[in-house]
């Protein structure tokens, strides 16, 4: 389904001026579509947004506690203030401040792409995450159209405020997640149109998204992942695993025969052993 376009006058995040307001813009619409869908029904106690506060991505969640968390690398830009979202928290992307399993949900907007150690901070996420914990992950495919362009921009020099972008392969960040434990239960890919600067050509082109959802969807310009933290060897319970008891060894046991009349004592034979 195409994703309904949002207008917006801060659509636009300084990181994605290399690939134009018109992709900016249908980004933000196709990533806020999906967030709304797949992360209205995650339960839990505490959810974390790490990053680009104009996706919202936590606006249908439910839990109690949820929090929109500025990283590092948007420190100095004009993001959050033009965004008009307040945010609860600042932190190191590589070095988070929760203890160990202790948050339901993560959700990193871009965040990998644009940290300066992406490997540590998905160790972060995998360590602060209870077993069975939820993380969304969405990023720029830098085998697309989109991923070229954006490349391309940074390397002519991008924006003063924008940070510096490394582009993570889909598959690559599969196999990450799989060594720390993560198993993939959803993985979608939008935007295959060029980027453009017109609304009006992209629009043109909208059949190139049909076309691409169909016979490659590897190639779309935007990926997303939602995996679940899996803890192999059994349950957690209050921070403890499950441990093997081994049973008692089997001892004779004595038995009294009911066939035995009044007067007669049952035999020492009348000792059976277990089998």
């Amino acid at each position: 389904m195409e994703p309904q376009i949002i207008e917006s006058k801060h659509s636009s995040a300084a990181w994605l001026a290399g690939l134009g307001q018109p992709v900016a813009t249908r980004l933000l619409s196709w990533e806020q579509q999906q967030a709304d869908e797949l992360l209205a029904d995650v339960f839990g106690y505490h959810a974390v947004q790490l990053g680009w506060p104009e996706l919202q991505a936590l606006r249908t969640n439910r839990m109690p506690h949820r929090w929109m968390a500025q990283p590092e690398f948007e420190f100095n830009t004009s993001m959050w203030g033009a965004s008009d979202i307040v945010t609860d928290l600042c932190l190191d992307s590589r070095a988070w401040p929760w203890p160990a399993d202790s948050l339901d949900l993560v959700v990193l907007p871009h965040t990998l792409e644009r940290s300066m150690d992406p490997h540590a901070c998905l160790r972060e996420v995998a360590r602060v995450l209870i077993p069975e914990g939820q993380l969304l992950i969405t990023g720029l495919n830098p085998l697309s159209c989109w991923g070229w362009q954006q490349t391309r921009s940074h390397r002519r020099g991008g924006q003063i405020d924008a940070p510096t972008t490394a582009l993570l392969a889909y598959q690559r960040l599969r196999d990450w997640l799989r060594l720390l434990g993560f198993e993939v239960q959803v993985s979608r890919f939008g935007g295959w149109t060029p980027a453009l600067g017109s609304e009006r050509w992209m629009q043109r082109l909208s059949w190139m998204d049909a076309m691409g959802q169909r016979w490659c969807p590897i190639l779309g310009g935007v990926y997303l992942l939602l995996a679940t933290k899996r803890v192999p060897g059994g349950l957690l319970l209050n921070g403890r695993r499950w441990r093997t008891v081994r049973s008692p060894a089997a001892a004779t046991v004595p038995l009294a025969r009911s066939d035995t009349t009044i007067g007669r004592q049952a035999a020492s034979k009348d000792i059976v052993e277990p089998r």
